[in-house]
């Protein structure tokens, strides 16, 4: 990749967190706006954010279509996210709930604040990390035919909180070593918002089969 001034990486961090930020806002919005959302178009819709983050890695260098396909990517998380955050919150309480996403907030802000201050590369994790992602997916595919314990579950979900702390020290670093331009923002603003919204909901699961037990 090409290299970048000092000068040059300022720009694009003032815009990239800027981005990101905003970005948050339509999530939000989303939040909001899903309690309206009729339970059947769950599915439509999350097919619908794994659509638009092909067409995303497709138009990548399209600035403007680059940011118009990351803010309705975001708006739509926001549609789904509400129904999963309704379960929980019923199910532990909106104190607790609230609680994960502060522990969620600082753990991944300290995680991203070390990465780029460090300036330590950790891409050498993208092998390891992606497989255990496939690892990830398969496990829940498994236990419909094999019913898992409660115990099998917590470790599952601390699995996947670890995978997305990697991912968080992945990502950022990716950004702090190599550089980016600002045609690269709306697709790292989807990327490390996928590892923020993962990082909280294993976070919210682990919690929640605790309680269980």
């Amino acid at each position: 990749m090409e290299s970048f001034s000092t000068e040059t990486l300022r720009r694009p961090y003032s815009k990239l967190f800027g981005a990101f930020f905003s970005g948050l806002l339509a999530t939000t919005a989303g939040v909001y706006v899903g309690q309206y959302v009729p339970a059947a178009l769950q599915l439509p819709l999350w097919i619908a954010e794994l659509v638009l983050i092909f067409i995303m890695m497709a138009v990548r260098k399209r600035q403007s279509v680059g940011y118009l396909m990351m803010y309705a990517f975001m708006f739509i998380s926001g549609l789904t996210l509400y129904s999963v955050l309704n379960v929980y919150t019923h199910m532990l309480g909106t104190a607790v709930v609230l609680q994960a996403f502060t522990i969620t907030t600082v753990s991944f802000g300290a995680i991203a604040v070390y990465t780029m201050v460090s300036k330590r590369d950790f891409s050498f994790l993208g092998r390891f990390l992606f497989l255990a992602l496939i690892a990830l997916v398969i496990i829940p595919i498994v236990g419909i035919f094999i019913p898992f314990s409660s115990m099998t579950m917590m470790i599952y979900s601390g699995m996947g909180i670890l995978i997305f702390i990697g991912y968080t020290l992945f990502d950022f670093s990716r950004l702090t070593v190599h550089g980016f331009t600002d045609q690269d923002i709306p697709m790292i603003v989807v990327s490390i918002y996928l590892d923020f919204i993962n990082l909280f909901m294993y976070i919210l699961q682990f919690i929640g089969i605790g309680s269980k037990n």
